[in-house]
């Protein structure tokens, strides 16, 4: 026979914690939305004596939601005590009814997501309430089960992390790689406009000509937060999309081709990267993008790595202007030197990203049926 659950409301098993501070807030860790990052179980984020109007305290085991603009799938347990902003909701167990252990599984759960965004109110900024989530509705078994099911989902959490962390020990691998063979002073300095041949940045299309429902003809545009730091085009959110037949000369211009190398030039954090991978077909990029499209004195994926290393990269962020809005000139990109090794050792180093990436994507895969089971088992068992 199977584990019998009983239906109830969120707020019948946890509730909401409204303490404030009311002394000194000196060397307590402070959280905002921007700490709170989608996916991630255990908050590993916060600062320290920075400057904050925030007077909501969290403790150690509590569950922070990002309440405002729920569909980022913003939720995290505490890993620390310390005072957060007023749009994080803090949640805790009532231990008599729910084991704290098993609550950030049921926070962290699209069913749960969903329904708080279905409650959110606002149109620019949307938040949801907890005399809202409160009403969230889940099956819940009885304590001693939930503590099984909280081993359960703790271990499966483990794993996901664990790939996650392979993952990352094989971007900084290639870094290390990347300093072994080119280090500072290594090879001769040259500006980008002798090794690249185009170098401009995008255009912006009028807001009423972007969309989100594609045709058959509609064209993609790659924004600032489709970059990376590794290098890589990432697609986390679904994108907007441009018709041809509106702005072809506007298109053309912004157009982006296989082995471009892509840098954010506005907007903070300046020197995102991506290399336009060779299966794209017709893409776009906005005016806060840079393209360097390479010459044959150069291999795109070395470009890439050269203008990423930090001794290149940081002294060219600060030339930056800017209050609001901080920017690059393309005339300072043309100007951004970069060392030039011999093109048979830019030749090995490439080697090495495409047999890096390979590992990649294998571990990729294995995380992503790693995901799927895992949600698939918190819908299962909570509902």
């Amino acid at each position: 026979m199977g584990v019998k659950t009983v239906r109830i409301k969120l707020g019948e098993v946890a509730r909401e914690s409204r303490e404030s501070i009311s002394g000194s807030k000196t060397g307590l860790p402070v959280v905002g939305l921007e700490h709170l990052i989608p996916g991630e179980l255990t908050l590993v984020e916060w600062d320290i004596d920075t400057e904050n109007t925030f007077s909501k305290t969290f403790r150690k085991g509590q569950v922070l939601f990002g309440r405002r603009r729920a569909y980022l799938k913003k939720a995290t347990v505490a890993s620390v005590d310390g005072i957060c902003s007023g749009d994080i909701t803090v949640i805790e167990a009532l231990p008599d009814r729910l084991l704290p252990e098993l609550l950030p599984f049921i926070i962290q759960n699209d069913s749960f997501f969903d329904y708080a965004v279905g409650k959110s109110a606002g149109s620019l900024s949307p938040r949801a309430k907890w005399e809202h989530l409160r009403d969230f509705e889940l099956d819940l078994p009885p304590l001693a089960e939930q503590r099984k099911l909280a081993d359960l989902l703790w271990a499966a959490n483990a794993t996901r992390e664990a790939y996650k962390k392979l993952l990352a020990k094989t971007d900084e691998l290639v870094k290390s790689q990347f300093v072994e063979m080119f280090g500072e002073g290594r090879y001769p300095l040259v500006k980008l406009e002798d090794v690249c041949y185009f170098i401009t940045k995008g255009t912006t299309p009028p807001t009423s000509r972007l969309h989100n429902n594609p045709t058959e003809t509609s064209i993609p545009y790659i924004k600032v937060y489709n970059l990376s730091d590794n290098g890589e085009l990432c697609f986390r959110q679904e994108p907007q999309y441009i018709d041809p037949e509106t702005h072809m000369t506007l298109l053309a211009r912004s157009k982006v081709y296989p082995n471009d190398v892509l840098m954010n030039i506005v907007g903070l954090p300046l020197g995102k990267f991506a290399l336009v991978p060779g299966d794209f077909d017709e893409w776009n990029i906005n005016q806060a993008i840079a393209i360097f499209r390479s010459t044959n004195k150069i291999i795109p994926l070395y470009l890439m790595y050269s203008m990423m290393q930090p001794y290149v990269l940081r002294p060219f962020l600060e030339k930056a202007v800017g209050i609001r809005q901080v920017n690059l000139s393309l005339k300072q990109c043309r100007e951004l030197e970069i060392p030039l090794p011999p093109l048979d050792l830019q030749t090995r180093f490439a080697d090495f990203v495409r047999a890096a990436d390979k590992s990649k994507f294998e571990l990729q895969r294995t995380l992503d049926e790693l995901e799927a089971t895992y949600k698939a088992l918190l819908r299962d068992k909570l509902g």
